[in-house]
C-alpha cells in the first residue's frame, strides 16, 4: 500500500475512533482514553520534523473541533510530535533504524516499544492534564490523571495495534 494512503487512512481511522468512541466513554478517576497518539508513534522513521508536526497538529485540532477542548489535543500532540525524534534518537540502536520497518511493537520489539511509546505517552498525557487543570498546586491530581490514563491508553493502543497489524500482515 502506498505510504501516503496508509497515513491518510490511519489519520481518519484514529480520528473516528477518538471522536466517536473514546471521547464518549467516561470511567471516572480522571481516566481519559486517548488512542490518537498512536498515530504519531506509527509514522515512518524517516518522516521530517515539519510533516510530523503538521500531521500531529492536524489530527489534534480536528479532534479539538469535535470535542470542544479548545486546542488541548492539538497542543499535546504537537508536544509529543516535537519530542518524538529526540526520544527515538535516545533509544536508537547502534546501526540506526531500518526505514523499511515501522516503529511498532512487532517490528521493533516489546522493550523498545514500551520504553519509547511509554515515554511519548507520558509527555502527551502530562502536558494534556497540565494545560487542562492549569494549577501547579494540583500536581498530585495531574500526575494521578496522567498515570491512570497512560495505563488504560497504552493497553487499548496495544489492542488496536494488534488488530491493525494482524490485518496488514494477513494481506
Amino acid at each position: 500500500m502506498n505510504n501516503a494512503l496508509k497515513i491518510s487512512l490511519r489519520f481518519f481511522l484514529f480520528w473516528i475512533m477518538q471522536v466517536l468512541v473514546f471521547n464518549q466513554l467516561e470511567f471516572g478517576f480522571g481516566i481519559h482514553l486517548m488512542i490518537y497518539p498512536l498515530f504519531v508513534m506509527l509514522l515512518p522513521f524517516d518522516i521530517g520534523i515539519f510533516p510530523l508536526l503538521l500531521l500531529g497538529f492536524g489530527l489534534g485540532i480536528s479532534i479539538d473541533a469535535f470535542s470542544d477542548t479548545f486546542g488541548l489535543h492539538a497542543s499535546s500532540l504537537l508536544m509529543m510530535a516535537y519530542f518524538r525524534p529526540i526520544i527515538f534518537k535516545f533509544f536508537a540502536q547502534r546501526e540506526g533504524y531500518d526505514p523499511l520497518k515501522e516503529p511498532s511493537l512487532f517490528d521493533m520489539g516489546t522493550r523498545w516499544y514500551t520504553l519509547v511509546y511509554g515515554s511519548l505517552l507520558f509527555i502527551h498525557h502530562f502536558w494534556f492534564f497540565l494545560i487542562e487543570i492549569f494549577r501547579i498546586n494540583e500536581l498530585f491530581w495531574i500526575l494521578q490523571n496522567t498515570v491512570l490514563s497512560i495505563v488504560f491508553s497504552f493497553s487499548v493502543s496495544l489492542l488496536i495495534l494488534t488488530l491493525i497489524s494482524r490485518k496488514s500482515r494477513s494481506k
